[in-house]
C-alpha cells in the first residue's frame, strides 16, 4: 500500500502532471494490453502493467472524487458526456486486481475485486443504466449457508429460481455481444475525433452496459473463487493440528510372587495396582495365553528339538543299548502320567 501512495505522489508531484483523462485512458490501454496479450499472465512484464495500470487508475479516482463528478441527486441526462467514462474507473480496477497472481494474497485480491466491481453496479444501479440485480454482499452470502444449516437440512434446489437465473444469464450474453458489435462499428470514429458528441455518448454509454454484463459474470466467478479459497484456509489450518488424539500412558503394575507380597507392595504404592504370580498365571490360563498356550516358540528351538528327534532316532536304528533302553522307559512312563506332570516351566 505504501509503494502504491508513493508512486501516487510521484504521478502527482512530476513536473507535468497527468490530466484526469490521460489517466483514465492510460489505465484503460494498460488493461487491454494484459487481457488481449498472449504471453503469460505471471510474467514479470505483464504484472508491472497491471501494477502500473492499477496505480494510475487509483489516482484517477481520487481526483473523480475531489472534483465530485458523479452526484445521487442528478439523472443520466445530467451527467456530461465527457465525464461518462469516468463511470468504469471501479470497473477496470476490480478486473486488472484480479489479473495479479500473488497466490499468498489471493483471497484479498479477490475481495478486493469484488468491492470495485460491486461499487461499480450500485452506481449503474443510481443512474439506472441498465436494468439488473445487485448481487448480494459478502456479509449477506455469508450468512445464507449458516440459516440453512441452523434451521435443518439444506433445502432442495428451487429448480424455478435456477431456471429464472440460467435465463438471465443467456439474455445477458447476448446483450454483451450485441453491445460489442455495436461498439466495433463506431470505435474507429471515437478514436479519430471525427464522431459527434451524441456519437461520442452512446460509445461511453455501451461500454458501461458491456462492463455491467462483466462485472455480474465477474462476481459470481468470485463468489465461487472465494468459498473455495476460504475452504482451502481452513483445511491448512486443521492440517497443522495433530491427526490423531495420543493414547494415555499406560498404567505400570508391580508383579509380586503372592498375594502376601502383593499386599506388602500395595501399602506402600498404593497408585501402582499389584498382582501375584497365581492371579497372573490364571489370568493368562483363561486367556490362553501361557507360554505353552498361545505364545508361539522360535525356530531355533524347533530345529534344536528336530536335530535332537533325528540323534534319537539314528541311535535306535544302530542299536545302541543305552538308547533303546531309555525309548522304552520312555514309553512306559508316559503309560503311566499323564502329559505335563511335574512340569512347572520353573514357575516354583
Amino acid at each position: 500500500m505504501a509503494a502504491v501512495e508513493s508512486t501516487s505522489m510521484s504521478l502527482m508531484q512530476s513536473e507535468e502532471p497527468l490530466k484526469l483523462s490521460d489517466l483514465l485512458d492510460r489505465g484503460w490501454k494498460l488493461y487491454e494490453e494484459v487481457d488481449t496479450t498472449n504471453d503469460p499472465i505471471a510474467a514479470t512484464h505483464i504484472q508491472v502493467k497491471i501494477k502500473r495500470g492499477i496505480t494510475q487508475l487509483e489516482v484517477a479516482t481520487r481526483m473523480v472524487a475531489q472534483l465530485d463528478l458523479f452526484s445521487r441527486n442528478e439523472d443520466l441526462e445530467e451527467v456530461a458526456t465527457t465525464d461518462l467514462k469516468y463511470l468504469m474507473l471501479p470497473a477496470f480496477l476490480g478486473a486488472l486486481t484480479m489479473k495479479q497472481v500473488n497466490l499468498a494474497k489471493r483471497l484479498d485480491h479477490v475481495q478486493i475485486a469484488r468491492c470495485y466491481f460491486l461499487d461499480f453496479l450500485k452506481r449503474c444501479k443510481e443512474y439506472n443504466i441498465s436494468n439488473f440485480e445487485l448481487p448480494k454482499t459478502i456479509e449477506n452470502s455469508a450468512d445464507i449457508p449458516e440459516e440453512e444449516s441452523a434451521n435443518g437440512p439444506p433445502k432442495p434446489p428451487d429448480l424455478i429460481a435456477m431456471a429464472t437465473v440460467r435465463a438471465a444469464k443467456i439474455e445477458r450474453y447476448k446483450q454483451r455481444k450485441d453491445t460489442e458489435a455495436k461498439l466495433s462499428e463506431i470505435k474507429a470514429a471515437v478514436d479519430s475525433g471525427q464522431a459527434d458528441d451524441e456519437i461520442v455518448r452512446n460509445f461511453y454509454l455501451l461500454n458501461v452496459r458491456k462492463w455491467i454484463a462483466v462485472s455480474l459474470e465477474e462476481i459470481e466467478s468470485i463468489d465461487q473463487e472465494m468459498e473455495i479459497l476460504t475452504r482451502m484456509d481452513v483445511l491448512k489450518q486443521s492440517s497443522a493440528e495433530p491427526l490423531h488424539s495420543k493414547r494415555p500412558p499406560m498404567k505400570p503394575f508391580i508383579l509380586t510372587r503372592d498375594a502376601v507380597q502383593a499386599r506388602v507392595f500395595g501399602a506402600g504404592y498404593p497408585s501402582l495396582p499389584t498382582m501375584s504370580v497365581d492371579d497372573w498365571y490364571e489370568q493368562h490360563r483363561k486367556k490362553n495365553a501361557l507360554p505353552d498356550q498361545g505364545i508361539p516358540r522360535s525356530a531355533e528351538d524347533f530345529d534344536a528339538e528336530e536335530r535332537e528327534q533325528e540323534e534319537k532316532e539314528k541311535r535306535v536304528e544302530n542299536d545302541d543299548e543305552e538308547a533303546l533302553q531309555k525309548a522304552r522307559d520312555w514309553d512306559n512312563w508316559k503309560d503311566t502320567h499323564r502329559r505335563g506332570y511335574g512340569n512347572r516351566k520353573n514357575m516354583g
